[in-house]
């Protein structure tokens, strides 16, 4: 077991165990289709996530990832603007737990070994109940064009979803 300490602007000193292997022990019901590394090459968020905080992941993660200092959706794989701000996920309870930077730390984290059986039961129902937008995307999309509906492509690839379906 080894401990993670994160101080950046949005934590101070908050530190994690992890307890899981990297990239395994995952709840019989997560299966995600992207690891957080791929998500961060692919192009997510419009660049800016994690720009200020890098330092708790490792840094591989970050050797081919698509960041900027400002939002540029062109930065997203389907090239869309796809991304609300930390006030609106705040404002919509979205922020749950220990992870003041929303959805996608809470995976980074739960991807690297951290278990908070109670917040992971949450995040992974969260993450379930998004699958509804690959149903869409079946409903109304001609099998293997990716080019139609690219926002909730993009939207189901932030997820970790399939966003090729």
């Amino acid at each position: 077991m080894s401990f993670v300490t994160v101080s950046d602007r949005y934590q101070s000193n908050y530190t994690y165990e992890l307890t899981a292997r990297e990239g395994r022990d995952f709840a019989g019901d997560f299966t995600p289709a992207y690891t957080p590394k791929d998500m961060l090459e692919m192009g997510v968020f419009e660049g800016k996530y994690y720009t200020d905080g890098a330092a708790e992941l490792p840094s591989d993660w970050f050797a081919g990832a698509k960041l900027s200092a400002t939002a540029d959706p062109a930065l997203n794989f389907f090239g869309v603007k796809s991304r609300q701000s930390l006030s609106e996920w705040k404002a919509k309870g979205w922020i749950i737990g220990p992870d003041p930077r929303g959805w996608f730390q809470w995976y980074c984290r739960y991807y690297l070994g951290r278990r908070i059986p109670e917040i992971d039961a949450v995040q992974i129902r969260r993450w379930r109940g998004f699958a509804r937008h690959a149903g869409q995307i079946r409903a109304n999309c001609f099998p293997g064009d990716i080019l139609c509906r690219p926002r909730q492509r993009q939207a189901l690839l932030q997820w970790a979803h399939d966003a090729m379906i």
